[in-house]
């Protein structure tokens, strides 16, 4: 996305007055987020965040960040504990006449199953792709919240249910 419109983004974010999600900004120095993970480390940020949804005890790290480091900047979220991304957020595309982040679920694993994965995912969104309409302004950025914690919240599913479920042919 465009360094314009992730700065939007993250203005509707710190205008809104949820009351479903906590909003805590995390600092950045010299446009960057120092000690945060190694794979943020130096690069070109715009804004920090940690989402939390209070009612069901889930968060999850949102970072607008030039992720390689080439001027077009993603809205990377960040699993609670830091250990991974659940979804890295760039492409941008107007539907319906209204920006929408469009996101595909491709999972990567080395363990032969990501067919089924991708039918799980398929299943539980209709799609392997997701599109999510970026916030106009603070009074839609609950909804904004809502739809990116279902996807992270489907997509670590998605991922794990391999190990719940015996998906062998």
């Amino acid at each position: 996305m465009e360094k314009e419109q992730a700065l939007f983004i993250a203005n509707c974010m710190e205008n809104a007055n949820s009351t479903n999600y906590e909003l805590i900004k995390l600092e950045t120095v010299s446009g960057t987020l120092p000690k945060f993970h190694q794979w943020t480390n130096g690069k070109k940020t715009l804004a920090a965040y940690d989402v939390r949804r209070p009612s069901t005890d889930t968060g999850y790290y949102f970072v607008f960040i030039d992720w390689h480091r080439n001027d077009i900047y993603y809205l990377v979220i960040y699993a609670h504990d830091k250990s991974t991304t659940v979804a890295e957020l760039r492409q941008v595309q107007e539907i319906d006449g209204s920006p929408h982040i469009v996101w595909r679920y491709q999972p990567f694993k080395r363990d032969g199953k990501n067919d089924q994965r991708k039918a799980y995912f398929k299943q539980m969104f209709g799609s392997t792709t997701v599109q999510i309409k970026l916030p106009a302004s603070a009074n839609e950025v609950d909804e904004f919240y809502t739809q990116l914690f279902k996807l992270c919240q489907n997509r670590i599913k998605a991922d794990r249910i391999v190990d719940v479920f015996d998906v062998e042919k």
